[in-house]
């Protein structure tokens, strides 16, 4: 088969497999594309049921990805659990690199490697899904002259992602998924941009040599952006902001990636955690100076029953805090949309 002219890179997490199988059997056997999808998956299954169940809607050779493996046109090809999938030389690269926004496989590192690789010829599409995967996705296909599509948030059976794809990115397309098809089809049937004539943003290439390489260098990340007093949240590294694009992101030297949005809720699960270790701990302090002061006589048993009264209070204070939500996450602020930005295109069920 031929060598794809075009590449339609998909993300997608809850409710992704039934909108999926709608867009894909939409397609036709000879799209001059191939189709890179995303879906999150457990770290512990196959992923081969969800190729099989898309080989029974749609005319294109589905598959799930192996690294090394050539692209070719008229393919989809599904990240295996666990690995991220990504481009680079006409060919698949299957990597366990480190997570981007707590995702492995994550449709930000595929849409990332995909634009460097092929610059104006990506299409990439955000379909239903929880949180913010994604997104940067989107704006770094932007960024090399690609063309982004969401699916409409009133249809998606979960839309923080298509949502926040939509407040963070200049998307072209706002969509139901049964008019995607048709445009997709059209957007890969023009002529494609030639190979190497289009600029690629060098921090883009760093970015995505990183995550080929899986670790990168402390001198590299400094070209990236500015070491901030912050630590990751994955592996204790420092963090670095990241000074390109319309998102306020955070990366690692040795790879993993954050929106700030993504970065919020990760640490506060990991505050969350930290405080419930905290309360198990303060409740054992005050169980053994129950103890101490049931044993003890005089100004000794006096001084223990006062510490006793101290540590009840902070317990119950702590518990008071875990229990009504005093960690809830407010969203990192969002970049401000270009006024000089066109439109997105949303079409209606009649168009």
């Amino acid at each position: 088969m031929a060598r794809p002219a075009y590449l339609i890179v998909i993300g997608t997490s809850a409710g992704g497999m039934p909108a999926l199988t709608r867009l894909v059997a939409q397609l036709p056997a000879t799209l001059p594309a191939a189709v890179l999808v995303v879906q999150h998956l457990s770290p512990d299954s196959t992923g081969q049921p969800l190729v099989d169940r898309l080989s029974e809607h749609t005319a294109l050779h589905c598959q799930l990805a192996r690294n090394l493996a050539p692209l070719q046109a008229g393919s989809l090809y599904l990240a295996p659990p666990d690995r991220h999938l990504l481009v680079k030389d006409q060919q698949l690269l299957v990597t366990k690199g480190p997570r981007e926004n707590n995702f492995r496989p994550a449709a930000d590192s595929l849409f990332r490697s995909a634009a460097v690789a092929y610059g104006p010829n990506v299409v990439g599409v955000v379909l239903t899904g929880m949180l913010h995967d994604g997104t940067a996705g989107l704006d770094y296909i932007k960024r090399c002259g690609g063309t982004a599509l969401v699916q409409d948030p009133s249809e998606a059976e979960f839309p923080s992602m298509p949502e926040s794809a939509m407040r963070n990115v200049a998307v072209d397309y706002i969509l139901p998924i049964h008019m995607m098809g048709r445009v997709l089809t059209e957007l890969v049937g023009a002529p494609p941009t030639p190979p190497g004539s289009a600029l690629i943003p060098e921090d883009l290439q760093m970015e995505a040599a990183i995550a080929e390489r899986v670790v990168g260098t402390t001198d590299e990340v400094n070209r990236l952006g500015q070491q901030v007093p912050l630590t990751c949240p994955d592996c204790g590294g420092a963090l670095w902001e990241l000074k390109h694009g319309s998102l306020l992101r955070y990366r690692c030297h040795t790879g993993h990636a954050f929106t700030a949005d993504a970065l919020l809720e990760k640490t506060q699960e990991s505050m969350e955690e930290t405080l419930w270790v905290a309360l198990r701990m303060m409740e054992e302090r005050k169980n053994l100076l129950t103890s101490m002061a049931s044993h003890g006589a005089g100004p000794w048993n006096v001084q223990q029953a006062e510490k006793l009264e101290e540590i009840k209070q902070h317990i119950n204070r702590l518990r008071e805090f875990l229990l009504n939500g005093g960690l809830t996450a407010q969203p990192a602020p969002t970049s401000t949309p270009d006024p000089n930005a066109d439109s997105p295109l949303r079409l209606s069920p009649n168009s």
